[in-house]
């Protein structure tokens, strides 16, 4: 590990126990081993380095999609992945995601620095909504509303339907983060929660 990136997980460890506002640049520095002005060096600023662990968590984030078969970021590639996919392939995906924002050390200690923040500091709070709520709502829902249009699901409301798929995997994820030893309970129940789904909106025609 070299010095940057050990700048980003010390930053991100000291964020995700202290909270973003309580941790100054000196502090990060001290956990490094190193002066504040060599931390400058590598970024310009506390924002800076914030933003470099945002595109982290991004580089993580696509790695783990591209090794499910999926794109990540764009809707319409995965609703046409997701048109032929089996319901055990869409079981696969949807754990394996599920395993990366649960298991994966950036997004574990993001998660946790943002749920301390988002009483405090409006501006983490709106990123919080926006991260773990409106994006992969708005995502899915374009998801959805491509698949009905092709004929794969029923044509329903496609943001209820991604209102019902996501909001219990994000309960369960934080259920995880709080209770680590129920996950192999509360990962089984995922996999149902995804099953249950598929047969409730796939078309008996292409079942």
């Amino acid at each position: 590990m070299n010095t940057k990136q050990k700048i980003l997980d010390a930053a991100l460890t000291l964020f995700s126990q202290k909270g973003y506002s309580n941790v100054y640049v000196a502090q990060i520095a001290e956990a490094v081993g190193i002066k504040a002005p060599s931390l400058y060096k590598h970024f310009k600023s506390k924002q800076d380095l914030f933003q470099a662990i945002l595109a982290e968590m991004k580089n993580r984030y696509d790695h783990q999609a591209h090794s499910l078969n999926m794109n990540g970021n764009d809707a319409s590639i995965d609703a046409q992945t997701l048109a032929v996919v089996s319901e055990d392939g869409l079981v696969q995906m949807g754990t394996g995601l599920f395993q990366h924002f649960l298991h994966d050390d950036y997004a574990q200690r993001f998660r946790k620095m943002l749920t301390i923040e988002q009483f405090r500091d409006p501006e983490l709070a709106r990123l919080f909504s926006c991260q773990y709520a409106d994006d992969p709502l708005m995502y899915q829902s374009a998801m959805f509303a491509m698949l009905s249009a092709g004929g794969v699901l029923k044509d329903q409301n496609p943001n209820v339907m991604a209102l019902q798929f996501y909001a219990p995997i994000y309960l369960l994820l934080t259920l995880c983060d709080r209770e680590p030893p129920r996950e192999e309970e509360l990962t089984a129940l995922l996999e149902s929660h995804i099953r249950q789904f598929s047969r409730m909106y796939q078309r008996e025609d292409k079942r």
